[in-house]
Order: C-alpha cells, then structure tokens, then sequence
C-alpha cells in the first residue's frame, strides 16, 4: 500500500516538474529582454536538473530505475546553480557585475 500512495505522490511530482519547465522557459523570455534579471538564468539549468530529478524519483518509485550516482549528483548541480545565481544577483544589486 505505501509503495502505491509514493508512486501516486511521484505522479504529482512529475507536474511539479511540468512546471519547473514552464518557470525555466519564461524566465528565459523574461531574462532576454531585462537586462537586471541576467543573473537569473543561472536558474534554468538548476529548473531543469529538478525536472531532471523528479521524474528519476518517478522511476524509482516504480522500480523502472535506480542509480544512487545521479539522486547525489543532480541535487548538487541543483545547489551550485541556485548559489551561483545568488552570488551574482548579489553582485548586480551593488553595482559590480
């Protein structure tokens, strides 16, 4: 039964992940046109690992897959984008970048 109610849980995840997608390709519209926000496209890689992530953990779920490489590997990817983007928003915001 729990095996069941995680894979029904992966499945919503997986529009969890639809949506990083969306975020990811409106944030690069959004980042050609305003200057300020080129920082911000750091996030599209780290959007798409996620979607990455999520949809593996689906596979997991239902025993189609199993790496324990990527399910450490990605999150870090994940992370060191996210701090990149922060570091350069960081750098905007004072004027240096």
């Amino acid at each position: 039964m729990v095996e069941y109610l995680e894979g029904i849980l992966k499945i919503a995840n997986i529009f969890l992940a639809i949506v990083a997608g969306v975020i990811a390709a409106t944030l690069w519209k959004a980042s050609k046109r305003r200057s300020d926000l080129r920082p911000w496209l750091f996030l599209i890689p780290a959007l798409l690992l996620f979607m990455v992530q999520e949809i593996l953990g689906a596979l997991r779920a239902f025993q189609r897959f199993e790496s324990l490489f990527f399910t450490h590997i990605i999150p870090t990817g994940i992370l060191a984008f996210l701090i990149i983007a922060l570091v350069l928003q960081l750098l905007a915001n004072e004027g240096k970048l």
